[in-house]
């Protein structure tokens, strides 16, 4: 039995202070009935606990972690920045060598505006949306999560759409009556939304492979779709890849499906581990934020030395030329996490138990369900107690895995083929446990 004692203690006293424990509330291991281990550490793709339990990772601090934690380039990197100052709220030339790196690697990114958080950075793009097409309303889709900002805190509903309905107290019915949420993955509701208010929308937002639904994979054809629509409209079409950018493929979705935005939303990897967001693309639309243009927006800590040092670093480590005889960054990450899933598929098929797996580059999920999903609904449907039987077999096991079914998983440079065969073992066992309570 995995002994989290310290952890137990830890959490008792955290939930005196922060509301629930935590301080985002994923963390609090309330969809999956039991309390989360306290980190002490990690290094490389394991994680360790204050009671001494080390785990083989594939959260990832939710994304970012993609050359591993504590990556030692990483760590001089930000070393050598500290003793020349945390913050100075002042232009540093680092901000454009991270700057040059991503729209390198982002060709639809003409102009960038770094921030602090994926929040701020939806939040941002969208102002900006209104601000340069001069209309207000905004389209959505259910189950999509763009940061916790009012206008995108809008409820999922029955039928082909749903106006304006806040799904959280604190909203007002007034900030949320210009968000129109549709179905992922429904080209029909999308369609008919855009034939009867399209001439009033400012911008489309979304993940165009969907991360916090769990991983779902977009239709073929029905980002095309989007970008058609928007286009005859003359909507702009905004792309959040804060978590699939750089993980569906090096230059994120848009890349892998071929498909430019108007607007890029990025975070996680670009900051390496430190708070770090942006937002950019089309260098017309981008000149209307302050001070180039009135569309306002600031932060005191955006684009600071630290977050720019880690983010430049780590892109530098996944961009590099590899190695003769190697896949690049991007396609290795690609083949371990199919070699994992693969092993995963194998060893449920073998106890019986119905799921679906998806990946996205370094990104997977897996779903308890019979059928495929497809959208928020399909999610819904899937069986969340047999995942709080399979993840609680994981955790035991040393396999730390994101505590629910509705999050991605994410594959790092520092997962060794032995870790990932030890991770498919564990869960051949875990698919057992999975498989007895169905008798």
């Amino acid at each position: 039995m995995l002994n989290l004692t310290k952890s137990a203690a830890a959490f008792a006293e955290a939930k005196e202070l922060m509301p629930g424990g935590v301080n985002s509330p994923v963390r609090s291991y309330k969809s999956v009935d039991c309390n989360p281990p306290f980190i002490d550490h990690a290094l490389g793709d394991k994680i360790y606990d204050i009671d001494g339990n080390e785990y083989i990772d594939y959260v990832g601090s939710w994304g970012p972690m993609v050359v591993g934690h504590a990556h030692p380039k990483v760590v001089k990197a930000l070393q050598e920045a500290a003793t020349r100052g945390t913050s100075y709220g002042a232009p540093t030339c680092i901000e454009s060598e991270l700057a040059k790196l991503v729209m390198e690697v982002y060709p639809s990114i003409e102009t960038i505006r770094m921030v602090n958080s994926g929040t701020e950075a939806t939040m941002s793009a969208l102002r900006l949306a209104r601000g340069y097409t001069g209309r207000e309303k905004i389209v959505k889709f259910i189950g999509c999560y763009h940061g916790h900002s009012d206008s995108l805190l809008v409820n999922a509903g029955s039928g082909m759409a749903t106006f304006g309905v806040p799904s959280s107290p604190g909203v007002t019915k007034g900030t949320a009556q210009d968000t129109i949420s549709v179905p992922y993955n429904d080209e029909e509701a999308i369609t008919k939304v855009m034939e009867e208010v399209g001439d009033e929308v400012a911008a489309v937002i979304v993940e165009p492979v969907a991360g916090n639904m769990g991983l779902v994979l977009p239709k073929q054809g029905y980002l095309r779709k989007l970008r058609d629509l928007t286009e005859k409209h003359g909507a702009l079409l905004i792309f959040d890849e804060v978590m699939c950018g750089f993980r569906a493929s090096l230059g994120g979705a848009q890349a892998a499906y071929g498909i430019t935005p108007d607007l890029t939303c990025l975070g996680k990897i670009i900051g390496g581990g430190l708070p770090v967001a942006a937002y950019g693309g089309r260098k017309d639309i981008m000149a209307k934020v302050s001070p180039s243009g009135p569309v306002y927006q600031a932060g005191t800590l955006s684009g600071n030395p630290l977050a720019m040092t880690a983010g430049l670093a780590t892109l530098q480590i996944i961009t590099a030329e590899p190695e003769d005889g190697k896949a690049d960054y991007s396609r290795e990450l690609t083949l371990k996490t199919k070699k994992l899933l693969l092993g995963w598929q194998e060893k449920a098929k073998a106890a019986g138990v119905a799921i679906q797996v998806h990946q996205a580059g370094s990104m997977f999920g897996i779903f308890f369900s019979e059928k495929d999903v497809l959208n928020y609904e399909d999610s819904c449907n899937a069986d969340q107690e047999k995942f709080k039987v399979w993840f609680k077999s994981m955790l035991e096991q040393g396999i730390y895995l994101a505590p629910s079914q509705f999050e991605t998983l994410f594959m790092s440079g520092a997962h060794t083929d032995e870790d990932i065969d030890r991770t498919i073992a564990a869960a051949e066992k875990a698919f057992a446990a999975v498989a007895a309570m169905e008798k």
